[in-house]
């Protein structure tokens, strides 16, 4: 039998299954990480000085995007466009002006003060009379309308209603656009005349600070330059009608014309009044008929009746001036107007053939003795 030294364990004993120790065999508990005990004070402490960054941050931030929205230099704005109107009428020249000249301080509100504002009414397809007027003694384009403004204190439109046909209406645009010389007032088609010459007045009245007030038929011959003179002159009544002053009978009969259907109310003559050519009326005057209520102004059937049965209520001056009603050209014709042509004769080519006449457009505005005399 072979003899084994004590010390040393037999070789099979590195084969026999491994035996752990008791305190190996017993179960363990699972891993947690431990960290150093702090107290709820600390925590809070925490948490609050976590919020206070949070709002440094975004308090920082918030000043820099409003420092650099101010430094930034706001985009350029159009000016508003600024509309010369009261109710539905329109001052189109004064409209185109403000928007084509930025540089110039416009404001809706301002009555632009001129020695008169003359309305020269015209009736729906009379394109053919405003281009005979514009080549003659009408300025032809704003340039010139302002050109006379300063020259002579008048400032002159066409004056008219925006019409219900849609192709008038159309036509009507294009002229606006193209020529800025329009007067729209507040008033249709169908309204009677001195409906519409009230309707002229109260916006000429709210858009201009003018001494007078004109209105001026389209088939007229006019030398702006006498009308300014006459104008201006010195008067000791400041309620003045200036006119081309008339009378005639009443017409009862409705199958003739010229028919008044108020004709009781007049009795057999007409009484004193401007012929509807060419009258003006002085500010105060204007200024009575633009502030009156409509329904207290009698309305009789033509403009010019009308207009002079509200002078008569007013107590007013009647001015009586035939040179702004001639029948031809003289040295001291203001407007020439034949009224046995009215109707019967082609206003385009007697309006041309005055304007080639020199003594109609090119002699002086006053008479040699008269500028003497001055």
């Amino acid at each position: 039998m072979p003899l084994h030294h004590p010390k040393h364990r037999h070789h099979d004993d590195d084969l026999l299954p491994y035996r752990r120790s008791d305190d190996e065999a017993k179960p363990r508990r699972p891993y947690t990480p431990t960290f150093p005990s702090s107290s709820p004070g600390s925590a809070n402490r925490l948490l609050v000085l976590f919020a206070a960054t949070c709002l440094i941050l975004a308090a920082a931030s918030f000043a820099f995007a409003v420092s650099a929205s101010r430094s930034r230099t706001p985009p350029q704005q159009p000016p508003p466009a600024v509309a010369f109107r009261c109710g539905r009428a329109e001052d189109s020249l004064r409209s185109f002006l403000a928007s084509s000249s930025p540089g110039r301080n416009y404001s809706a509100g301002d009555r632009e003060k001129v020695l008169a504002v003359v309305g020269v009414h015209r009736e729906h397809g009379s394109a053919a009379r405003r281009a005979a007027l514009r080549s003659t003694w009408f300025p032809p384009n704003p340039e010139g309308i302002v050109s006379l403004e300063h020259g002579t204190g008048l400032s002159f439109r066409f004056v008219t209603v925006r019409p219900k046909d849609k192709q008038k209406m159309e036509d009507l645009h294009k002229e606006a656009d193209m020529y800025h010389d329009f007067f729209f007032i507040d008033a249709d088609e169908d309204t009677k005349p001195p409906m519409k010459m009230l309707a002229f007045f109260k916006a000429a009245y709210h858009m201009f600070d003018a001494e007078f007030y004109v209105k001026a038929d389209d088939d007229i011959y006019l030398r702006p330059d006498r009308l300014a003179a006459l104008l201006a002159k010195e008067r000791p009544q400041h309620r003045t009608y200036v006119g081309c002053m008339k009378k005639g009978p009443v017409v009862s009969d409705p199958n003739m014309k010229w028919y008044e259907s108020s004709w009781e109310l007049l009795g057999n003559e007409y009484f004193m009044h401007a012929s509807g050519s060419l009258y003006a009326l002085s500010s105060e005057v204007a200024e009575a008929v633009a502030t009156a209520k409509t329904d207290s102004l009698r309305m009789f059937d033509y403009e010019d009746v009308a207009i002079g049965a509200w002078m008569l209520a007013m107590n007013v001056k009647h001015e009586d001036n035939r040179a702004m009603c001639d029948p031809t050209c003289t040295p001291t014709s203001i407007a020439v107007w034949d009224k046995k042509c009215s109707g019967s004769c082609n206003i385009t080519e007697k309006i041309q053939q005055l304007h080639n006449t020199t003594l109609c457009s090119k002699s002086p505005t006053l008479p040699p003795e008269v500028e003497e005399e001055e």
